[in-house]
């Protein structure tokens, strides 16, 4: 006789208790950390009801963490100076978070291999995390789960949050959409370099840190810092508080990362002084409100068997010219309810 009350299925996972998983989470728990991460990076409804209800009730534990983005061209040694600056910053008393933004994921369904065996001092060291993005999503999507992740380390006590992101392009602008500070890391030899680096990413500098700075390319470096101040002069400062400086440093050593913070930390007094932090933060809020908004759309697109299919059929009209792209646009929108 089959009994009245059928146990749930095997694959069914087990009720969330938030305010237990907030309390261990606000104490430190890594274990507790971990688990709210995977809870928002889920794409299960009564997953991500979970996930919105628990940061709503973190939230008021976050905001507290200095937030740096890191960005820089392949083999410029970011996973290098990200390891030797924070096991710095945990030699001096601070929790640091490593997070990355990989905009690869889009396209392959892949994350950053090797995060932490790139950087090896920091995933042994008990007042650090390493976090790489998503598996997959569009890069607003991975951006916004990168900011949630950002904010379950703050509640979690992480004094510092590094983003790294791994590539060149809208990355960049995903990151320093999410962080206070902007820290682009240049190669020495600067004449190639300013011809493979977008205006638009300078622009967004708050800081360029020239890396591999020692042995013999000491001297390359220091010329091309000065190519670099002379690419910045021209440009308008982002805020009238800040002048971004160019310096020399070397991840593998650690020379010139002293100097770093130091000019991370004086960046940050003086637009908190000002209130700027804090807009530029009430900013970032809208455009992730924005990103979440897309980012649920593009899984509505995607995530229904039939809409795909029907989308795929309205491409092979307006391909063969048989409909305007503007009447499938309009059916497009019609079934999503815009």
């Amino acid at each position: 006789m089959s009994s009245p009350h059928p146990s749930p299925g095997r694959n069914t996972p087990p009720a969330i208790d938030i305010a237990d998983l907030r309390a261990r989470l606000i104490a430190g728990e890594r274990a507790a950390l971990a688990r709210a991460i995977t809870l928002v990076e889920s794409r299960r409804q009564d997953r991500r009801d979970a996930a919105r209800q628990l940061l709503e009730e973190v939230l008021p534990e976050t905001g507290n963490a200095l937030r740096v983005g890191i960005t820089g061209v392949p083999g410029v040694g970011k996973s290098t100076t990200i390891d030797t600056l924070g096991s710095m910053l945990t030699a001096q008393g601070k929790r640091v978070a490593v997070l990355a933004v990989d905009p690869s994921s889009t396209r392959t369904g892949g994350s950053i291999l090797g995060d932490k065996t790139r950087m090896a001092r920091l995933a042994v060291d008990e007042n650090a995390y390493i976090r790489p993005s998503p598996a997959s999503g569009t890069l607003g999507g991975v951006a916004a789960k990168t900011r949630e992740t950002m904010l379950l380390c703050e509640a979690a006590g992480f004094d510092v949050i590094l983003v790294e992101t791994v590539g060149v392009g809208q990355s960049e602008t995903a990151v320093a959409d999410l962080t206070d500070f902007f820290l682009v890391l240049m190669l020495p030899g600067a004449g190639d370099e300013l011809q493979g680096i977008k205006k638009g990413i300078i622009e967004l500098a708050d800081m360029i840190a020239v890396n591999k700075a020692d042995g013999e390319g000491a001297t390359r470096a220091r010329a091309a810092a000065v190519d670099y101040r002379a690419a910045l002069h021209i440009l308008a400062p982002a805020s009238p508080l800040w002048s971004p400086p160019v310096i020399t440093i070397s991840g593998l050593t650690g020379d010139g990362l002293d100097t770093l913070w130091a000019h991370v930390c004086d960046h940050h007094a003086r637009l908190e002084a000002r209130g700027e932090i804090s807009a530029r933060r009430r900013g970032q809020d809208i455009k992730w409100m924005w990103a979440m908004i897309e980012e649920r759309i593009h899984r509505r697109l995607h995530g229904d068997a039939d809409l795909r299919a029907r989308i795929r059929a309205l491409e092979d009209e307006v391909r063969r010219g048989a409909l305007p792209a503007t009447s499938a646009a309009d059916e497009i929108a019609g079934i999503l309810g815009l």
